[in-house]
C-alpha cells in the first residue's frame, strides 16, 4: 500500500500540470480579459486624470495618458480613443506584454513554491486573500459535512432495518423534499422565517460573527459563532443529507441480503450484533469513500450561493468574483489550491478504504 500511495503522490504534479494547462488555454480564448475591463472603466474619464480601479475590497492605481479622440481603437473594443502607448502600459502592468507560453511557465514555477502573486484589483497577495477567506468556508464545510454524516448514516441504517415500514415511507418523503429543493431556496425560507424576513428575528442575517465579537468572553464568542452559523449550516444540511441517506440505506440493504448475514443470524447472534458487527464494516466502505468528495463539494462549490445569501465572505465567493472580474492571479491560485486539495483528499479516500477493510489493497490490484 505504501508503494501505491507513493505512485499516487508522484502523479499529483502531472495531474496539476494538466489541469492548469487546460484552464490556461481556455482562458486565453475567453473575451473580456482584465486589460479590456480596465480600459472599459477608464474610457470616458478625464483626459489627464489618474484613475483608481477598484475590485472587491481593494484598489490599484492606473495612470491615464492623454486621450487621442481622433485616434486609434487599439486591440480592444473598449479602448476607442485611448493612446496606444497607454494600452501598452496597462498590458505591461498585468504582465500581458509577454507571450502566453512564457506567462504559463512563470506561473507554474511560482505556484510550485506556493507563490500565487498579487490580485489584479486588490493590493493584497493571493495567499493572503485565501487565508483571510478560508475560515468561513472551512466552518461551513466541516460543520455541514459532519452534521450531514451524523444525520444521514443513522437515518439510512434505520431505514434499511425497517425497509417498507411506515417509518421508511414517511422518512422517504422528507428525503425526497430535501433532494428536490435546492439548498439556496431553503436558505431564503430560513431568512424569511427566522432572520427577520417576515416572522421572527431569532438569528443574524449576515456575517460569521457579531461586530462586538472581540469584546466578548470566550464562552460568548463560541455561542456567537454558532449563532451565526445556524442558518447557513442548516440550509446546507437540508440540501445535502438526502443523497447520503439513500446511499447508506441501499448499501446496508445490499449487505443484509447476503449469505454471511443469514449465517450469522442462524448462529443466534442478535440483530444489533449482526448489523454492527458484520454488516456495518462492509456497507460503510462506499460511504466512507465518498467523504472527501462530499467535503470538497460543500467546501468549494455547494456553499457559494449560501455565502452570497448570508453575506459570508468565504473562499467560494472569492473564486466566483475572481472569474467574473477576470482576476487571473486569484482565479488560478484558487484553482490550484482546490485541485491540489481534491487530489490529496482522493488519495486519503483510497487509504481510508484500506484502513476500514484491510482486504482491499490497491497496490496489489494494480500489480
Amino acid at each position: 500500500m505504501f508503494a501505491y500511495a507513493a505512485r499516487r503522490l508522484a502523479l499529483i504534479p502531472l495531474t496539476l500540470f494538466g489541469i492548469m494547462a487546460i484552464n490556461f488555454v481556455i482562458v486565453q480564448f475567453a473575451p473580456g480579459g482584465p486589460v479590456e475591463q480596465v480600459l472599459a472603466r477608464l474610457e470616458g474619464s478625464n483626459p489627464e486624470a489618474a484613475q483608481r480601479v477598484s475590485g472587491g475590497g481593494g484598489e490599484t492605481l492606473a495612470l491615464r495618458r492623454p486621450l487621442n479622440r481622433e485616434g486609434t481603437t487599439g486591440a480592444y473594443r473598449g479602448a476607442q480613443g485611448l493612446d496606444p502607448a497607454f494600452i501598452k502600459d496597462i498590458e505591461k502592468q498585468f504582465g500581458f506584454d509577454r507571450p502566453a507560453h512564457e506567462r504559463f511557465w512563470k506561473m507554474l514555477k511560482s505556484y510550485a513554491v506556493f507563490d500565487f502573486g498579487t490580485s489584479f484589483y486588490r493590493d493584497v497577495s493571493v495567499v493572503g486573500l485565501i487565508v483571510e477567506k478560508m475560515p468561513v468556508s472551512i466552518s461551513l464545510g466541516l460543520w455541514s459535512t459532519l452534521i450531514i454524516y451524523l444525520v444521514s448514516v443513522p437515518l439510512g441504517i434505520a431505514k434499511a432495518r425497517r425497509d417498507g415500514s411506515g417509518f421508511d415511507v414517511a422518512s422517504s418523503w422528507a428525503v425526497i423534499v430535501g433532494y428536490a429543493v435546492p439548498g439556496f431556496l431553503f436558505a431564503i425560507l430560513l431568512i424569511v422565517v427566522f432572520a427577520g424576513g417576515k416572522y421572527f428575528a431569532w438569528f443574524p442575517l449576515r456575517g460569521l460573527t457579531s461586530p462586538n465579537w472581540e469584546s466578548l468572553g470566550t464562552a460568548a464568542k463560541v455561542a456567537d459563532y454558532f449563532w451565526h452559523l445556524t442558518l447557513p449550516v442548516t440550509a446546507l444540511v437540508i440540501g445535502g443529507f438526502a443523497g447520503l441517506t439513500m446511499l447508506t440505506k441501499n448499501s446496508f440493504l445490499e449487505e443484509i441480503n447476503k449469505q454471511y448475514v443469514v449465517t450469522a443470524r442462524a448462529k443466534g447472534l442478535t440483530e444489533s450484533r449482526v448489523m454492527y458487527g458484520h454488516v456495518f464494516r462492509n456497507a460503510m466502505l462506499l460511504i466512507v469513500a465518498g467523504f472527501p468528495a462530499a467535503l470538497v463539494g460543500i467546501l468549494f462549490t455547494g456553499s457559494i450561493l449560501i455565502e452570497i445569501i448570508f453575506s459570508l465572505d468565504g473562499i467560494g465567493l472569492l473564486g466566483y468574483e475572481a472569474v467574473v472580474n477576470r482576476d487571473y492571479p486569484v482565479m488560478f491560485g484558487t484553482l490550484y489550491m482546490f485541485s491540489l486539495l481534491g487530489l490529496v483528499l482522493n488519495l486519503i479516500s483510497d487509504l481510508t478504504y484500506h484502513f476500514v477493510d484491510p482486504r482491499i489493497d490497491f497496490g496489489k490490484r494494480e500489480g
